[in-house]
């Protein structure tokens, strides 16, 4: 019995759990091996097998959805993307109000992205749009985002002013729509966004990109925003 149990490969996860603003740590024990490899994986497994009432998003399990956003282990990542390990520590995305278990409201965080149009503008409707090579080389490391809200909730600046600053990842969208080439109201966007507190609490911490499970780089594009807003409207 004793070797048996040396062989099995077990791993130990306390999941943060919250019901009608009850909350409390609970711990789960398994073998790895029921599983597949990632986060997602072993709270799928607990889930269907340990504890039904245990909640959480998830879609696409490919890191292209961003629906399984959470903390792990004191980072904000993707469950999907995110191995499993020796002991794990979950918790939802921070300073986000909890609907329950791992599941946060993203009301205040849609409608922010709602709010910078993030949609072509352009009068030539139904024509070709010619974009160069140069112009859509601009939009790379912007247009892979995937609204998983990892930066934003890792952001002390937007744990203070959530209501009102926008935040890293609806930002770099933002900037995303600026740059784009067939846009044709660049200049209204940037002056919506010239704003104390829309645009400039970003303190450039950098949380944001040290967190991204995308590797992409929202403090490079809130400088880079914030630049071409001093030069074309200051």
């Amino acid at each position: 019995m004793f070797k048996n149990i040396i062989k099995r490969n077990l791993t130990t996860i306390k999941i943060y759990r919250n019901n009608n603003n009850i909350s409390k740590m609970d711990k789960f024990i398994f073998d790895k091996n029921d599983c597949g490899p990632m986060v997602l994986d072993a709270l799928i497994h607990i889930k269907n097998n340990i504890d039904k009432t245990l909640s959480f998003r998830r879609s696409c399990r490919e890191g292209i959805c961003g629906s399984c956003a959470m903390n792990i282990n004191g980072k904000n990542t993707l469950a999907c993307l995110k191995p499993i390990e020796e002991k794990l520590s979950i918790y939802p995305l921070p300073h986000m109000p909890v609907i329950r278990d791992l599941v946060t409201d993203l009301t205040t965080f849609y409608e922010q992205y709602k709010s910078i149009k993030p949609w072509l503008e352009n009068s030539n409707k139904g024509k070709e749009l010619y974009q160069s090579q140069k112009d859509r080389k601009k939009l790379d490391g912007m247009y892979e985002c995937i609204l998983c809200a990892c930066c934003s909730t890792s952001c002390p600046s937007y744990w203070w002013n959530g209501d009102k600053y926008l935040g890293p990842a609806v930002l770099m969208q933002a900037y995303r729509w600026v740059q784009d080439s067939r846009d044709q109201i660049s200049k209204e966007r940037m002056e919506f966004l010239d704003d104390a507190m829309k645009l400039y609490r970003c303190k450039t911490i950098m949380n944001c990109s040290n967190t991204c499970p995308k590797g992409l780089n929202p403090g490079q594009a809130i400088g880079e925003l914030k630049l071409k807003i001093s030069n074309e409207l200051h």
